[in-house]
């Protein structure tokens, strides 16, 4: 029996799925570990057509990175920094790519470290996080400009 493929917006309308996106523009920050969870959930006013779903995010940069941590203690975002830098420290003569500074081959291997995407699942209208969950933009640039997240709502 040969496998019969599908047409992408045929198995959408099969599956009875949505897909949307949007692009959001992040405003620049400073290097650190930054919750951002409330401007994503205010830049997408369209979960609250969502029962159930998913929100894909995918930061479209190769110097910054999101992640899910706690949200609560600010030490944690301090920590976290400094755990990077020491496992990813700055000014290694064996870096080839400077260039653009002493933190820019850095930033690249703490983005790949961490990735540019995540994906939360969407129950009632909101992002369904733990109780002490946060979306992290992980800033690894001394002077970042702004940063788009594109997020895709399956649904």
């Amino acid at each position: 029996m040969a496998m019969r493929l599908l047409h992408p917006g045929n198995l959408r309308t099969i599956l009875g799925m949505q897909i949307r996106q949007r692009e959001l523009r992040l405003s620049p920050r400073p290097r650190g570990f930054h919750i951002i969870t409330a401007e994503i959930e205010d830049g997408l006013p369209q979960l609250a057509e969502v029962k159930n779903g998913l929100a894909h995010l995918f930061l479209k940069h190769t110097t910054a990175a999101l992640t899910l941590n706690e949200n609560a203690s600010p030490d944690v975002r301090g920590d976290l920094e400094f755990i990077l830098n020491a496992v990813v420290p700055e000014g290694r003569r064996e870096y080839r790519h400077i260039l653009e500074g002493p933190d820019d081959m850095p930033s690249h291997a703490k983005s790949s470290l961490l990735g540019t995407g995540l994906t939360v699942p969407i129950t009632n209208g909101r992002l369904n996080l733990g109780t002490w969950q946060g979306i992290y933009l992980c800033e690894h640039r001394n002077n970042a400009g702004s940063r788009r997240v594109l997020a895709t709502i399956l649904s």
